[in-house]
């Protein structure tokens, strides 16, 4: 018998479920999103800013269907696939000149939000896409990224924000929260999950001026965006690729190493690059206000 239990943060009941199963054998035809886009308009379940939480939604369905309590339908399209708007052919196929000079020539920094609505959008997802070694498949969920200018304009960076790990032991063992904190209070922290410097440049201590930068003003940035705080930054640097020195000198905090298993591992099997875990606090109180 299904017991109420916290999933995608919400508390979910045997009631609930059934609902959801009405919901699916009501309407055979309909897609995940449509069941998800549903329900979240039914439950009203949004964020701070007054958007449905429909991928949060999409995510719980999608645990429930792994747990075997309800059926979804068939996939109508692979998740991973959503591309930006353009394809390889279209990337630029020689170099800009190389930028390599002290960091002092370059400031101040031109540190632009990018998203759809910005006029550089196109090119922030270029960047990622063509340049980042993990490559990019476009926004999931709250996310915000940057465009990083040099005074005169140089493209110089990216920097993309995006929801934080479900479940992380060195930093839940950091923060020192229960389950439960962690389920109410995971979307305050954001995961720094692409940091690209584009590879024709080489300036000295740029990537932790960025780093330090950006920390100044994300929390404003997407309170903006969203209708809520921030009060942590996490990241998890690849360790046979990275060594994390920018963090450090960015003064963002060591807390551990990952295990080498992914979010979806549920037979605990090292699929996975060992990464460091990187933490930085927008507040002296961050750690206090997450367990709250």
């Amino acid at each position: 018998m299904f017991e109420t239990q916290v999933i995608q943060g919400r508390l979910i009941s045997a009631e609930d479920v059934a609902g959801i199963e009405r919901l699916i054998e009501a309407n055979p035809r309909w897609s995940r999103w449509r069941l998800s886009r549903n329900l979240a308009e039914q439950w009203d379940w949004r964020n701070a800013a007054g958007q449905l939480k429909d991928m949060a939604v999409r995510t719980l369905l999608l645990k429930l269907h792994q747990r075997q309590l309800i059926r979804l339908p068939e996939r109508r399209s692979r998740p991973g696939c959503r591309r930006p708007s353009f394809t390889p052919e279209l990337f630029d196929s020689v170099m800009p000149e190389r930028v390599e000079t002290e960091l002092r020539q370059l400031l101040p920094l031109q540190i632009q939000v990018a998203g759809p609505k910005q006029a550089d959008y196109h090119l922030f997802q270029r960047y990622l896409l063509q340049y980042h070694y993990l490559s990019y498949g476009g926004p999931v969920g709250e996310n915000l990224g940057y465009l990083v200018r040099s005074r005169t304009g140089q493209p110089l960076a990216c920097v993309l924000f995006g929801a934080a790990a479900w479940k992380c032991a060195p930093r839940d063992e950091w923060i020192g929260w229960s389950a439960e904190q962690r389920a109410q209070r995971l979307p305050f922290v954001a995961n720094n999950s692409r940091f690209l410097i584009l590879p024709w440049v080489r300036v000295n201590c740029l990537a932790s001026h960025i780093l330090s930068q950006i920390a100044g003003r994300i929390e404003a940035d997407w309170q903006r965006r969203y209708g809520h705080r921030l009060h942590l930054l996490e990241t998890f640097v690849q360790e046979d690729r990275f060594r994390g020195t920018c963090y450090q000198a960015a003064n963002w905090i060591h807390v551990g190493r990952t295990t080498g298993r992914t979010r979806q591992d549920r037979h605990n099997r090292v699929n996975a690059p060992f990464k460091e875990v990187y933490l930085y606090p927008l507040s002296v109180h961050g750690r206090q206000q997450l367990c709250r």
